[in-house]
């Protein structure tokens, strides 16, 4: 892994919380039939807090999530997948309107794929620029480091 490659993951990691990826979750996953968790359980697994599931959910980016019997919503491992995406869509700087954008499409159908992939591809342009930026920023940090390292070990002079 590059350092930009390690920079952008720390900063990821602290602007996401603990968004299981779809790798992680496979170890928490129930088997299909069996995927019931409640909103505690999801607060868990992908360290977003319940009010910001319960905001996904008013704001349309969470497609419906079933309730039981008692009202309590009950979430799927589809759910966890789409939590798992939305998580890497927000450490790409994607605006929430976007993503909610996205969302409403996604409920429309395969009508929307096209729309759905220029939406993607336009995001990843940006993304693109981001990553080139921090890479620039990297290079001067890196520079100046080099320069006190270097200044460190050359003697004083009087």
């Amino acid at each position: 892994m590059t350092v930009t490659q390690v920079a952008v993951t720390q900063v990821a990691r602290s602007r996401a919380g603990r968004i299981a990826s779809c790798d992680d979750q496979a170890s928490i996953l129930r088997p299909d039939g069996q995927d019931q968790y409640t909103i505690s359980e999801v607060v868990t697994v992908t360290g977003l807090s319940a009010h910001t599931l319960r905001w996904y959910e008013r704001i349309g980016l969470m497609p419906h999530v079933d309730r039981s019997h008692t009202g309590q919503r009950r979430y799927t491992n589809r759910d966890l997948h789409w939590l798992a995406f939305v998580g890497k869509l927000r450490l790409t700087g994607m605006p929430v309107a976007d993503m909610v954008r996205y969302a409403e499409m996604v409920r429309e159908g395969e009508q929307t794929f096209a729309a759905r992939q220029e939406l993607l591809v336009a995001h990843r342009e940006d993304v693109h620029r981001r990553i080139a930026e921090l890479q620039d920023t990297l290079a001067v940090l890196d520079y100046k480091i080099d320069m006190y390292g270097g200044a460190q070990r050359a003697p004083e002079r009087v």
